[in-house]
């Protein structure tokens, strides 16, 4: 892939090298939730895309989902626990602020002293902390990054709301990114609509999840598509070359019109909203870390990924394959 990027500072680039995932092993069908709830299988699946999704047991925290797709991920790449420089933690389901997932990953994992700060941008969180770390690898202020998506939303799902408890589920995944001498991580496009935000929300400290469904239906749908397609441009790739398009597992009618009208018709198409349903911040590192440990991804592939959801806001940028 030689037209990949063009060098923004010379000799200096990232690659993700490894990734690692996460799920709880309760798992809930659509049936369990029919059962003391108004709806049934074959709406939800209709509505949402959702067949069954994992819940987290009580001393299953962020962190410690987390910690384990960090572990897994960092046994894949071949780096040493004291090489990594630099932990993000994407999530916006933790029950407490302080102090941060980052750094209580970093002591669980015996890392030495690395820069570790958590990032909330929920649903595109992921794809959020991955620019981040690649911007301080171009800069040369990190060597070896830990990136992680995690999510405990059955925290704060209402498990009697029809419209949000049949969605949400838990998770986590992760990635070590490494510096290197070639580009293997595109620019980002990132941004959010904050007068729309209200769409996706939490209204009190302990408060449940509230979502306007239809409200953040047609500002994806109607949306995204295009600044999908600018990341890919700005990555000299065309929709066709791409091995596949993971997007946020937002729902599955969503994804299924941004692939459409970026008409990636030779891509794999990450579907894990199926089996996981929405872990916001996890889903996209979750749904690629799948795909690889699959052997779906051909190593050094481009891959579009792109998060999108509460704020509002988005991000995405195409990667090559571990």
């Amino acid at each position: 892939m030689s037209r990949f990027l063009s060098q923004l500072v010379p000799g200096r680039g990232a690659r993700v090298v490894a990734l690692g995932h996460y799920q709880p092993s309760r798992v809930v069908t659509n049936d369990e939730l029919s059962a003391h709830l108004d709806t049934n299988d074959e709406w939800i699946r209709s509505r949402v895309g959702v067949q069954t999704r994992r819940i987290a047991a009580a001393d299953e925290s962020v962190l410690a989902m987390a910690t384990a797709a960090a572990a897994k991920a960092l046994a894949n790449s071949g780096v040493g626990a004291d090489a990594i420089d630099l932990v993000i933690v994407a999530t916006c389901s933790t029950l407490t602020p302080l102090p941060n997932v980052a750094t209580q990953v970093a002591a669980a994992l015996q890392l030495r002293a690395p820069a570790a700060y958590d990032i909330n941008t929920a649903c595109s969180g992921f794809s959020y902390a991955l620019a981040t770390a690649h911007h301080a690898m171009l800069v040369g202020s990190a060597r070896h990054a830990l990136v992680v998506g995690a999510e405990k939303l059955s925290d704060w799902t209402d498990w009697t709301d029809r419209g949000t408890c049949v969605i949400f589920g838990d998770g986590a995944g992760a990635a070590v990114v490494s510096a290197c001498d070639t580009e293997g991580i595109g620019p980002v496009v990132w941004g959010s609509d904050g007068e729309l935000g209200s769409g996706l929300r939490v209204e009190t400290r302990n408060g449940k999840i509230i979502q306007e469904g239809q409200k953040v239906f047609r500002w994806a749908t109607g949306s995204l598509a295009p600044i999908a397609l600018q990341a890919c441009e700005l990555a000299g790739i065309e929709p066709s070359e791409l091995a596949a398009f993971v997007p946020h597992q937002a729902n599955a009618r969503i994804i299924d019109a941004i692939a459409d009208r970026l008409n990636v018709t030779e891509a794999i198409i990450a579907s894990d909203i199926v089996e996981s349903g929405n872990t916001s911040a996890a889903s996209i590192p979750l749904a690629l870390s799948k795909l690889n440990e699959q052997g779906q991804l051909p190593s050094g592939a481009p891959v579009l990924l792109f998060g999108f959801g509460g704020g509002l806001t988005y991000a995405g940028q195409v990667i090559l394959s571990p």
